[in-house]
C-alpha cells in the first residue's frame, strides 16, 4: 500500500509534467514523521495513559493522581477575590505584563520562601507557568544534546519527560530512606568526569520526595552541597512539598545555605492551586538573566491575571493558616494510607513512611512487575503509577507509586484493600507458573499531568 505525504496529491515528475509514484516516506497515520527534530522523537504517549483515562472513572478509587486537594480552599472567597480583581484592576490584569513576572508578587515570593531559611531578593525571582516551566527552561539553556543530567533514582517523572525532550542523558544517583546517598553521588561524578561526560546539574527533590516521599536529612544536605561545589555542578532544587510537613517547622532549602551553586524551584500549585499555574525560579544573576530572555521567547510573558490573583490571595487571605489545613487534610490522609498497608498488604510488601506531601513508594516481592499488574489492578477499581515511569532506563518495575492527597480516608482504605486482593493474586500466580519473562521498560514512561 502506498503512502503520501502530500495530503492524497501525487506529485509530477518537474520535467515531463507526468505523475510519479506517490512518495512513501512517513506514514498515513503521520505524513511528518520523517520532518520532525530529532529530539521529539522520543514524545510519545504512554501505552499506561489509556488505561489511566479508565482510571478516572469515578467507581475507580485512584491512587495515582498528585492533585491537591482543592476543595479545601474557601472557594467563595476565592471566587470573590477573582471577581474584585477584575472590577478594580481588569485593564492592567487582563494586559502583557513583564517576562520576569509582577514585582510585588515577586516580593511576596521571598516571604513564601523565607519560610524555609532563604533570604534574596525580588530581582533573582523569575515568576513561571508552575515549576514545570522553570525546569523547562533551566533544561533550555544548559542542555545540548547528550550532556548528562543527575537526578536521584527514581525521580519526578515531569523532570525526566522535559530532560528526554532536550536529549540529555540521565544518570541517576541511588537514594534511600534518608534521601540521596553522598557517597554514591561522589562515585557517580568521578566516573563521569573520569568517562570525560559532561555534567550540567544536579536536579533533586529533597523534601518529600516525588515519588518517594523521602526527605534528604540535614547532615546529607550539607554533604551534598560540598559534593557538588568541589564538583562545580550546579544543582537545581525543586521544592514544591516543602511547606507541606507534618510535624514540626519546614526543613531548611539547600538554597539558602549556597545561594551561588542552586538555583531554587517553587510554585503555588500545592499551598494554593495548580490551575493558577504560578511557578518561580530564583536564581543566581547570570542564571536569572537567561530565564527571562528565554520566557521572553517562549511566552513573551505570564499571565498577568494570575499572577495578581495569587498576590491578591497572599494579600488578603490567611495563607499561612490555609497551609496548616492543608497539612492536617493530608496528615490524614497519609495515616489512612499507612494504616491500610500496614492492615491489608501481604508481609512481602514494603514502603516508605512520608512526613509530608503527597506520596508513598511501595515496594513488590520479588517476581512481580507493577506496571504489568496494572491492567488487572484498573479492573478491580484501582489505580497507581507503575515505578518504570520514575526512571529514565525503564527500571523501577517491582516499585509502585501510591498517592493520598485526593481521595477520601474511607476511599483510600477501599483503594488498598482492592490493591492488595491484586498483588495477592499474582503471587499466587508467580508461585504456581514462576516469574514471567523479563519486560522491557526500556524510555521515558510518562502519565498524564494530574498523575505527576
Amino acid at each position: 500500500m502506498t503512502e503520501e505525504l502530500d495530503h492524497g496529491q501525487t506529485p509530477a515528475n518537474p520535467e515531463t509534467g507526468a505523475e510519479q509514484a506517490p512518495v512513501t516516506q512517513g506514514s498515513r497515520i503521520d505524513a511528518y514523521v520523517d520532518r520532525y527534530a530529532a529530539r521529539a522523537t522520543g514524545m510519545v504517549a504512554s501505552e499506561i495513559r489509556a488505561l489511566f483515562a479508565v482510571a478516572s472513572r469515578p467507581e475507580v478509587v485512584s491512587l495515582a493522581g498528585g492533585m491537591p486537594y482543592v476543595t479545601a480552599l474557601p472557594l467563595d472567597m476565592v471566587g470573590e477575590l477573582v471577581s474584585d480583581l477584575v472590577t478594580r484592576r481588569g485593564p492592567v490584569a487582563l494586559q502583557y505584563g513583564s517576562g520576569q513576572g509582577d514585582p510585588h508578587l515577586r516580593e511576596q515570593i521571598c516571604e513564601v520562601m523565607r519560610l524555609e531559611g532563604i533570604h534574596a531578593g525580588a530581582n533573582d525571582v523569575v515568576v513561571t507557568v508552575g515549576s514545570q516551566q522553570a525546569l523547562d527552561l533551566m533544561t533550555r539553556i544548559f542542555i545540548d544534546p547528550g550532556d548528562v543530567v543527575l537526578a536521584e533514582g527514581p525521580s519526578y517523572v515531569g523532570a525526566l519527560g522535559t530532560f528526554s525532550a532536550y536529549q540529555a542523558k540521565v544518570v541517576h544517583v541511588a537514594m534511600d530512606d534518608q534521601g540521596i546517598v553522598p557517597e554514591s553521588l561522589a562515585q557517580t561524578i568521578y566516573a563521569l568526569e573520569t568517562a570525560g561526560a559532561p555534567i550540567k546539574f544536579l536536579y533533586t527533590i529533597p523534601t518529600f520526595q516525588n515519588p518517594a516521599g523521602v526527605t534528604l536529612n540535614v547532615a546529607r544536605r550539607q554533604q551534598v552541597l560540598d559534593i557538588c561545589q568541589r564538583a562545580g555542578i550546579l544543582i537545581i532544587e525543586d521544592n514544591p512539598y516543602g511547606l507541606l510537613g507534618f510535624d514540626g517547622e519546614p526543613m531548611r532549602a539547600l538554597r539558602a545555605d549556597n545561594p551561588d551553586g542552586v538555583v531554587y524551584l517553587g510554585s503555588f500549585s500545592k499551598t494554593l492551586a495548580p490551575g493558577f499555574r504560578v511557578g518561580w525560579a530564583l536564581a543566581p544573576h547570570a542564571i536569572r538573566d537567561k530565564l527571562v530572555l528565554a520566557m521572553e521567547s517562549a511566552v513573551l510573558s505570564h499571565s498577568s491575571f494570575t499572577q495578581l490573583a495569587v498576590g491578591q490571595y497572599l494579600t488578603t487571605q490567611p495563607w499561612r493558616e490555609q497551609i496548616k489545613a492543608f497539612k492536617e487534610l493530608y496528615r490524614e490522609r497519609r495515616d489512612a494510607l499507612l494504616d491500610a498497608l500496614e492492615a491489608l498488604m501481604p508481609p512481602e510488601v514494603t514502603w516508605t513512611r512520608p512526613a509530608g506531601g503527597f506520596f508513598v513508594w511501595a515496594t513488590l516481592p520479588e517476581g512481580l512487575d507493577s506496571k504489568a499488574i496494572l491492567p488487572r489492578a484498573v479492573s478491580e477499581r484501582v489505580a497507581f503509577v507503575p515505578g518504570t515511569g520514575f526512571y529514565a532506563d525503564g527500571s523501577g518495575n517491582r516499585h509502585m507509586r501510591l498517592s493520598y492527597c485526593f481521595p477520601e480516608p474511607d476511599r483510600i482504605r477501599e483503594g488498598v484493600r482492592r490493591l492488595a486482593g491484586v498483588i495477592e493474586q499474582e503471587m499466587q500466580l508467580r508461585d504456581t507458573f514462576g516469574t514471567g519473562s523479563a519486560r522491557d521498560h526500556s524510555g521515558v514512561d510518562t502519565p498524564g499531568p494530574d498523575l505527576a
